[in-house]
Parts: structure tokens; sequence; C-alpha cells
């Protein structure tokens, strides 16, 4: 159970909370909420997917709405889970129907500033904006968040209540630096995956089974990050712990630091910034 699951929030319990888009990311937060004990009669999705919206109902046992001012209308949570590219027109959709029931606007789509939001769905809408990444799909995420101006206390508790049933979650004021939060934890998986790649493949190189190389490297990954969540040393101290004067891994490390893996990680995560920066500014535009 999460720390500020419904349960912990009484004036959750009452609150219906409506789902624009039933992919994937839309499935894990519906899965969180009603694996935290949230209603699943107050969660209802909408989605021009029939399909996705059935397999929706099945899992979960929620209500599919006949289209996205259906699910508005009877919703005092609205949560836009569609694709950045999409996100304009859906929201100029909406516009009318969140103007005229005022429901909290969550925003969990890549790339969509508020300021594109509130263009399109009326400038005094209540809205956060977030950023979860993929592994929330195994409720393993990392949400940011981003208050726009006007949301109270008691709605920032809502907007975290739902993140946090996917992982862990925080909050931003300045909200350029999403951004920044793009390229860390959205883009960040990607990036350890492919240092696990990498591993893997040296491992086979040296001789080992494949199935074992890749089942080594993938609970020695797990196994540091681990570590690092449940102590209160830093990566640098529990690297040192395992850094033996003259050992093995002293000179691995030594290769590591000697191929300048510190600026190639600085100069991947800057252009990853940097390309954020680029679609927010086209997703604008659009």
């Amino acid at each position: 159970m999460n720390q500020n699951s419904a349960g912990n929030l009484p004036d959750m319990s009452t609150r219906t909370i409506a789902f624009i888009g039933g992919g994937n990311m839309a499935g894990s937060l519906i899965g969180g909420l009603v694996a935290d004990g949230y209603s699943a009669s107050k969660i209802c999705a909408s989605d021009t997917d029939r399909e996705k919206l059935a397999s929706l109902s099945a899992r979960f046992g929620i209500r599919s709405a006949s289209d996205n001012l259906d699910a508005v209308r009877r919703s005092d949570v609205v949560v836009l889970a569609v694709k950045p590219q999409a996100m304009e027109k859906v929201a100029k959709n909406l516009a009318n129907a969140i103007q005229q029931f005022r429901p909290l606007v969550i925003s969990i789509a890549a790339g969509v500033r508020e300021a594109h939001l509130r263009k399109w769905l009326g400038s005094d809408v209540a809205l956060i904006r977030t950023m979860p990444n993929t592994p929330a799909m195994l409720q393993a995420g990392a949400t940011v968040l981003h208050a726009g101006a006007g949301i109270t206390r008691q709605q920032r508790s809502i907007a975290e209540t739902i993140l946090r049933s996917v992982g862990l979650t925080c909050w931003v004021e300045d909200e350029a630096l999403m951004d920044a939060v793009t390229a860390l934890s959205g883009s960040g998986p990607a990036y350890f995956f492919l240092v696990m790649e990498a591993i893997e493949q040296a491992g086979t190189e040296l001789g080992l089974p494949a199935d074992i190389a890749r089942l080594l490297t993938l609970q020695t990954a797990l196994g540091a990050a681990r570590m690092a969540m449940e102590s209160s040393d830093g990566p640098a101290t529990l690297r040192s712990y395992v850094t033996s004067p003259g050992g093995t891994t002293e000179r691995a490390l030594k290769t590591l630091e000697a191929g300048g893996i510190r600026d190639i990680f600085r100069q991947a995560v800057r252009d990853a910034k940097e390309r954020s920066e680029e679609i927010s500014a086209m997703l604008g535009n659009a």
C-alpha cells in the first residue's frame, strides 16, 4: 500500500476519476488505484478503441464512458492520457465541458506544456502537469508533478494520490525543469537498459552462456538499485565499498573513467533535455 493511498485520504473516496485515453499508462494508473483500494465504480475511461475500454472494464471493473464528453460530465478529476500529438484536438473538444463542470485536470502527456493546455482548455482551468516513466507499468515508476496557478493543497493531494499509486512522486515548482525530468527519468530507463545490454554482451563474449549472462546482469542491476534506494549512503560511497585497492573493480572503473563515461552521460542527458524542449515547442505550435 502506498503512503498516500486512497484509504488515507478520506476526501478521495467520493471523487470520480475519468481517464481520457485507455493506453498502457492509463491502465497502469487504474490498476494502481484499484490495488490501493480505490473503488472501481468511481473510475471511468474513454477511448476511441472500444477493445481497449472493454479490456480495462474486464480487468478492473471500471465503467466505460460513451465518449470523452460523457466522461468529463460525470467526473471530479480528469486524467488526460492521450498521445501528445493528439492532445490539442482532444483538449479543444473538451474545453466547453471542462469549463462547465470544472474538474481537476491532470495531464500525463510528455512535452505538452501548461501554457498550451490552458490555451486549448481555458486559461482558468485547474491544471496539474505530470511526467511519469514507463516502470509505472509495474508500479515501480517515478513521477514528477508541477502544479499550475491556483491549485489548492487538496488538489495537489488528489493528484499525488493518483500518481503515487504507480510509484514514487515528487514536485517541481518551476515547470521549465520538466524538460530535465524528461531527460533524466523519462528517458532514463533506456539508459540503464543500454548499460545492461552492454554488460550482458561482455559476459557472453567472455564465454558465459547467454542465459546466465543475462540473469547475472539483471539481478546485479536490481540488487545495486535496491542497495542505493535503501542505503543512506550516496552512490559514490556505495561504489567505494565494492572497490578494493588494486582489485578487479578498481581496474574496471579506471577503464570506464578513462573512456569518459561521465562526460558521455552528461552530454546524453543534456541532448535529451534539448530535444524535449524542441518537441514541446513543436507540440504547442502544431
